[in-house]
């Protein structure tokens, strides 16, 4: 029992000191220009394709759905505040963290699981290189940026399905789903949406470089760290999508009818 729970509470704990490291050395570390940008595009070519695929989709099922609601609730004026509401508080915030997590977050285990079978870790430590500044850190803010830019495009995207859906498809009135825009939401929805994203692809980027250093045993070894990357990362983004959702309730008043 005493192994189990040790062995519960270590992959946590060593998480958690990475993420000190990483934050740490965003700070105090030389910036890594070449890195950041070969890395943000590595990263943008693996995440564009599927965003595109899911930001439609999610804009099309929200908007049906809520002009449907709307519609039998005799409030069809408010198909696009709700909309809005739902893209931008969620749907946007979880697409980035499937995406960033599914994509980018088993891109960077894979590339570091691979240096790491093949002694490139070992041997910089050797020749004192801190792998955390000079392969880590620049990977992590990558993918914040990145993550930042999907968050904006599903927004984006799914704001211009749900116009699409609601005025052309139902046959909506699209002044009233422009001028509903500031009905029930506020800049504070887009704030939060965008500091989800960060926290999203910061702690998605750590996880993948975490269960990739940590990777042994061959390319099998590479193989089982991507997938327990991509579990734990799902798990951590949506636990904390929840706290996050929860006090901004808490904290922000809501606009009202």
């Amino acid at each position: 029992m005493a192994v189990s729970v040790a062995s519960l509470v270590r992959g946590p704990g060593e998480i958690a000191a990475m993420v000190v490291d990483v934050t740490r050395g965003v700070f105090t570390s030389r910036f890594q220009a070449r890195e950041f940008i070969e890395q943000a595009w590595f990263i943008t070519s693996v995440t564009l394709m599927p965003t595109i695929l899911i930001s439609i989709p999610f804009g099309a099922v929200i908007s049906l759905q809520v002009g449907q609601l709307t519609g039998q609730l005799g409030a069809q004026s408010f198909a696009g505040a709700s909309a809005v509401l739902a893209v931008v508080r969620e749907a946007a915030p979880i697409a980035a963290a499937l995406i960033i997590a599914g994509a980018a977050g088993s891109a960077i285990c894979s590339d570091m699981g691979a240096r790491k079978i093949r002694e490139e870790i070992d041997a910089m430590e050797v020749l004192g290189v801190d792998p955390i500044e000079r392969l880590v850190v620049p990977r992590v803010l990558a993918t914040v940026f990145v993550a930042v830019m999907i968050n904006g495009l599903v927004i984006a995207a799914g704001i211009g399905g749900g116009y699409f859906f609601t005025v052309i498809v139902q046959g909506g009135s699209a002044g009233a789903f422009l001028s509903s825009f500031t009905a029930l939401a506020s800049i504070t929805d887009l704030y939060v949406a965008m500091v989800k994203a960060v926290l999203f692809g910061y702690l998605a980027a750590i996880v993948g470089a975490y269960k990739g250093l940590k990777a042994g045993g061959g390319p099998s070894g590479v193989g089982r760290a991507v997938n327990e990357s991509v579990i734990i990362a799902f798990m951590v983004l949506f636990f904390l999508n929840s706290i996050i959702t929860a006090i901004y309730f808490q904290v922000v008043p809501q606009s009202g009818l």
